[in-house]
Formats: structure tokens, C-alpha cells, sequence
């Protein structure tokens, strides 16, 4: 019985040990399964994060900013010279010899002081012999007179002919004529005598004397060897610049001008425009323009270099941008504008001046547009971009740093100083 028993009970044990063996088997084909449905989910998000990030990345970050307004007053700064409001060299009228003079450089004269004298021994005897001359013809005047009234007397009882009374009146104005020349060529004489003193013509600064005691002087302007002094008025002093073509029509009487002068740092002296020529240079393409500065206390010396700062009005609105938001292509320069979408626009552009680090722009750009800095050479026309603003004013640290960032490839600020 016991055998029958024990029997039963292995026939039972060995269907439950192979129910447990099933049921652990099933549960490890399960895991396997769930575990292989989650890598593949887990790798199938993986792949759709990498086309999201590999969609994002087609897509270009760029730094953008707003052009710059320049101001309404500009200052144009130009180089002139210094030069004398009136400058005469002063030659000698007659010939001589240099007895004296009396002003060296550097001499401040008045209108009228005597520089210097001439002695002229020739014109003196000429004037004295003229002086002969004179007295002669007026004897012979006064005998040509008295001999043709006697015979206007003698005509009336007929005790001389006509002819002889015609002779007598002719010789009477003939002597009249002598007497008149001689008195003419007395003044003339005298008045060549009188150019043996040479006066200052204007009050102002002898600038050069080229003669000593002694010199033979010859008269009339025989160049730089004959030319006795050189008399410059320096208060007030001129000052020529040419303005360019562009800024000449902001350029008008009355406007003020302020210099500076290397040997004076820090100081600025004020001047006025007075004139200008009106008419622009064909070869230049300028206008010269005539500011005077006053001088009284004769601090600035004629000759010296000034920088002449005029504030003039700039009629148009003109923008500035900093160099490396520049692109060049082969139609020409170009501005790389952000629009609506975050589309991307390829302005043209006008340039003006150049500043160094940024660029004067004419037309092509409007102060609410906002340009890439460091535009990539690959980036198209309506191509969609991320937008990273910088703000309003361009600072060309900052620019440059972002768009370092924003773009492995250089902007063509390097190339674009090169070719300006």
C-alpha cells in the first residue's frame, strides 16, 4: 500500500516541476521581449532627437544688429596753413646804395615807419641839373614874352611885318612848352629822390630783410636777390582749405571753424569762414574755402600746420555699420538682412567713408533693418536662419566675439581692408 502511495505522489511531483519550468521559461522569453521593445523604442527616439537636432543644425544661428545712425552735425576736419592776411615784399623804387635801415626781423611796424634809406647820388644830380634846366627855360620864357608884346606894339604903326610877329608869338609858346617839361621832369626827379625813404605800407611784422649797409640797390622787382624786406600782417590770419564736393553745399559765410595746432595740444582756437571761391575744383573736386582767425596777441605764427574742424550739417541720413557685416559677391558688395520669417535678404550697398572698424553707408539700408554680423560665404537668398539680437548700437568687440561664435567660418572684415 505505502508503495502504491509513493508511487502516486512522484506522478504527481513530476507535472508540477514541469509546469514551474514553463512558467520560468515564458517569464525570461517575456522579459526578453520587453526589454528588446524598449531598446528599440528608446533607439527609434534617439534617431528622431537626431534628425530634430540635424533639422535645427541645417538651420544657421546669426547674430544680427541695427545699423547705427550717424549724427545730423558733422565734423569735417581738413589741413590748412597758416598764412598772413597780407603779405608784401618791398622792393626799391630808385637805384643807390643802402645807407641805413632801421627794422630787423621780427620787428613789429606801423603803417608809415621808416625802414630804411637809399642814397642816391646819380638822381640827385640829375634833379639838380633838371633844377638848372628849368631856370634856363624860364629866362628864355620871360625873354620869348617880353620880345613877342614889343612886337605886338611895333605891329601897329607897321614897323615889323606880320611873319615876324607870328615868329615872335610861336617862340613865345614854344618857350612855354620847354618851361612845362622841365617843371615835369623836375617833379618826376623829385619824386624818385623821395623813394630814397621806404616806408612800411601797412602796419604788421617784418618777416625777412635781404639787405645790409652798404648794398647796391638796384630799383624794380627784380626777384628774390632785389628784394629788400618782406612786411606780413598776421591779426588777422588766413587759413585755405578744400572742402570736398559732397560737404561744399553745408559750406556758408558766418560758419564757425575751430583749429588745433600740433605745438598748441589741447587748445582749439576759433576762426570764421568769409569767403569761398564759389565754384568747385575740376582737378581736386573741392571747394576752396577762406577762414580768418583772429591773432591779437600774435601766438600763432604764419606758415604753421593747422587742423581746421568745420560743423556742418549732413543733409541726408546716413547709417554706419561695423566692417564684418559685410559680404562680398561677384555682383558687387552686400548687407545680409534678417526679414519677415527669419528669411534672410542680400541688400546692396553704397559706401561712404571708412572709419577702420565700421563703414559709412549711403543707401542701401534703413535704421530698423537688422544685418548679420559675419554672414557665411554659403548663406543664399530667402534662406531661413535662428536670430540672436545684439541691440542697436554695433561694438565692434562684442560683434566680432558673437560672430566668432555664431560662424566657423571668418567674415571679411580682413578682406574688406584690403580692398578699401
Amino acid at each position: 500500500m505505502n508503495k502504491v502511495r509513493k508511487a502516486e505522489n512522484d506522478s504527481q511531483v513530476e507535472p508540477q516541476h514541469g509546469s514551474r519550468f514553463f512558467q520560468v521559461f515564458f517569464g525570461i522569453v517575456f522579459c526578453l521581449l520587453i526589454a528588446g521593445a524598449l531598446i528599440l523604442f528608446q533607439r527609434h527616439e534617439q534617431l528622431r532627437a537626431l534628425a530634430r537636432q540635424t533639422d535645427r543644425m541645417a538651420i544657421p544661428t546669426v547674430a544680427v544688429i541695427h545699423p547705427s545712425r550717424e549724427g545730423a552735425v558733422e565734423n569735417l576736419v581738413l589741413p590748412g596753413t597758416l598764412e598772413a592776411y597780407v603779405e608784401s615784399p618791398i622792393y626799391a623804387r630808385t637805384n643807390g646804395y643802402l645807407k641805413a635801415w632801421y627794422h630787423d626781423i621780427g620787428s613789429r611796424v606801423e603803417k608809415g615807419d621808416l625802414l630804411a634809406v637809399i642814397e642816391t647820388p646819380e638822381v640827385d644830380q640829375q634833379l639838380s641839373q633838371a633844377r638848372a634846366d628849368l631856370v634856363t627855360a624860364r629866362a628864355n620864357l620871360h625873354l620869348a614874352r617880353i620880345t613877342a608884346a614889343r612886337y605886338q606894339g611895333l605891329l601897329k604903326t607897321d614897323a615889323v611885318s606880320k611873319q615876324e610877329v607870328d615868329n615872335a608869338t610861336g617862340d613865345l609858346e614854344a618857350k612855354l612848352a620847354i618851361v612845362a617839361s622841365s617843371q615835369a621832369n623836375v617833379r618826376r626827379l623829385e619824386e624818385l629822390k623821395s623813394f630814397e625813404r621806404i616806408y612800411a605800407p601797412f602796419s604788421g611784422v617784418i618777416t625777412r630783410r635781404n639787405v645790409d649797409t652798404g648794398w647796391l640797390i638796384n630799383a624794380g622787382n627784380g626777384g628774390a636777390l632785389q628784394q629788400l624786406f618782406s612786411l606780413a600782417q598776421t591779426d588777422p590770419l588766413r587759413v585755405y582749405v578744400n572742402v570736398p564736393e559732397t560737404c561744399a553745399p553745408s559750406v556758408h559765410v558766418g560758419l564757425h571753424a575751430s583749429l588745433e595746432l600740433a605745438e598748441f595740444p589741447g587748445r582749439s582756437f576759433s576762426g570764421t569762414v568769409v569767403r569761398s571761391a564759389e565754384a568747385i575744383d575740376l582737378k581736386t573736386r573741392t571747394l576752396l574755402t577762406e577762414v580768418d582767425v583772429p591773432n591779437k596777441s600774435a601766438l600763432l605764427l604764419p606758415g604753421s600746420y593747422a587742423s581746421v574742424h568745420l560743423k556742418i550739417l549732413v543733409p541726408n541720413q546716413r547709417l554706419k555699420v561695423p566692417v564684418n557685416a559685410l559680404l562680398f559677391r561677384s555682383e558687387g558688395l552686400r548687407a545680409v538682412v534678417v526679414g519677415e520669417n527669419h528669411r534672410v535678404r542680400l541688400r546692396p550697398l553704397v559706401i561712404g567713408r571708412d572709419y577702420g572698424t565700421s563703414l559709412e553707408v549711403l543707401s542701401g539700408l534703413k535704421p530698423e533693418d537688422w544685418i548679420v554680423l559675419n554672414p557665411p560665404d554659403s548663406i543664399e537668398e530667402n534662406q531661413k536662419v535662428h536670430v540672436n539680437k545684439l541691440g542697436d548700437v554695433p561694438k565692434a568687440a562684442s560683434a566680432a566675439k558673437v560672430g566668432a561664435t555664431s560662424s566657423a567660418k571668418p567674415g571679411p572684415s580682413t578682406v574688406l581692408k584690403k580692398r578699401i
